[in-house]
């Protein structure tokens, strides 16, 4: 069984494949296509949520809950999500896209079957905004602090001391927006950020990133998903021109075309906890 082709960076909500295997389990079938437009959750950084959708043949369908990751070992052995076992491109293991229903499969669901996907296009556009308007505002939020390193963290995607790279320790997407936290101890400080001078200028950073934010939007540039290859295990990366430079970051996930997709993109910074960042970014969709 060869890897799953993926159809979703270049934008895809759509596709027609053949079933390759269907998995019974106590939580409902898991099927697996040739290929397919869906997007999965990726088990080792869940930022983005899986596409959900229908998968279909004529007039029957079945809702697909939220596509997964999975592999199968060369001798047979099949895993999903957290339970698989080995790192992605592991030598024996082949790499695939699983597409949860509720209840078992019906009798038209089969391998072999040509069927016609579909992922919900309204949620997949607001988890792209939010997967883009994340970025930004780690790229905005790398910039408004970089005065504020003693020792060299190394770069992020602009050049700009990587404060997102060093500190960040949970990313969650939602449609049009995503929280963010940042763990500001011991670490951090030993590594030369000032933590203290953050806390006491926190609205000023704030209206900073805010403010390249208001730019970046209003440049209207493009944004795109560049793959290395056809299948879900090819490396991905997101690519957006700005003012400040070509940013380029490996990402597994969906984005907007264009910032044009968005009215605004905002962040709030919650340093209620003084060892916790939590960024909190609200994207609004262009009319």
């Amino acid at each position: 069984m060869p890897a799953t082709v993926v159809s979703f960076a270049s934008g895809a909500v759509r596709g027609a494949s053949s079933v390759v295997r269907i998995e019974e389990g106590d939580q409902g079938a898991l099927v697996v296509v040739e290929a397919t437009p869906f997007h999965p959750v990726d088990h080792t950084w869940p930022d983005q949520p899986g596409d959900s959708g229908t998968i279909s043949s004529g007039t029957e369908s079945v809702r697909v809950r939220e596509a997964v990751m999975a592999a199968v070992s060369d001798d047979g052995v099949f895993a999903v999500g957290t339970d698989i076992p080995v790192k992605r491109g592991v030598e024996g293991w082949t790499w695939l896209v699983a597409h949860p229903i509720d209840g078992p499969a019906p009798s038209w669901l089969v391998e072999g079957a040509p069927v016609d996907l579909a992922v919900d296009e309204a949620r997949r556009a607001g988890l792209s905004r939010g997967h883009t308007a994340c970025h930004l505002a780690s790229l905005a939020l790398d910039l408004a602090v970089a005065d504020l390193w003693r020792k060299d963290p190394g770069v992020d995607a602009l050049g700009t001391p990587d404060f997102e790279g060093r500190a960040n320790q949970t990313s969650r997407i939602h449609e049009d927006g995503a929280v963010d936290e940042y763990r500001l101890g011991k670490s951090l400080r030993r590594a030369g950020f000032d933590t203290e001078s953050f806390a006491a200028t926190l609205a000023d950073r704030t209206e900073a990133i805010n403010a390249r934010l208001r730019d970046w939007v209003a440049s209207a540039v493009s944004s795109e998903v560049l793959a290395e290859g056809p299948t879900i295990v090819d490396r991905r990366r997101w690519r957006c021109e700005l003012a400040e430079g070509t940013a380029e970051i490996l990402c597994g996930g969906t984005h907007t075309p264009s910032l044009s997709d968005f009215l605004s993109i905002e962040v709030a910074l919650d340093l209620t906890d003084p060892q916790l960042l939590v960024m909190t970014t609200t994207a609004s969709p262009a009319a």
